[in-house]
């Protein structure tokens, strides 16, 4: 478990209304590693913590994403199907928690009436590459009570 407290990634939603679709099956029986957060198109999307920009790309899956590393690199924040980036987002920026970094969005293989942001936390390996990782469920670190 992160031992940092994580902001919730899309403003104005009520963590009660999110839903654990982590262990959900998706085509081809891949599991989904993350939680989507349902928002209308273009709802600010914000840094879960502080942080740098690893990289903004591309995927047939994901659309425009951004991974972005936490403080101590162990840690890796991957935002997808976003509908575009923030005007100053660029790979090696630091970020602070709260910043906006995108704009949600329905790109890749997300459904056009359905835009929501898909958010996955993956503990980094020894390497510390943006594409690998231990996938951690985010439902339970968002939903978490402020100590």
């Amino acid at each position: 478990m992160i031992a940092r407290r994580l902001a919730l990634p899309v403003p104005g939603v009520d963590p009660a209304s999110l839903q654990d679709t982590f262990d959900e099956a998706r085509p081809g029986g891949r599991p989904h590693g993350a939680i989507d957060i349902p928002a209308p198109a273009g709802t600010k999307v914000l840094a879960v913590d502080d942080g740098t920009i690893k990289k903004l790309f591309f995927s047939v899956r994901g659309g425009v994403t951004i991974y972005q590393f936490d403080p101590t690199n162990t840690y890796c924040y991957y935002y997808a199907h976003l509908q575009q980036y923030a005007p100053d987002a660029e790979e090696g920026q630091a970020v602070k928690r709260g910043d906006t970094i995108g704009y949600v969005g329905s790109s890749g293989d997300a459904s056009a009436s359905d835009p929501h942001l898909h958010f996955e936390i993956t503990k980094l390996g020894a390497e510390k590459r943006w594409w690998e990782g231990t996938s951690i469920d985010p439902y339970p670190i968002l939903t978490a009570k402020s100590k």
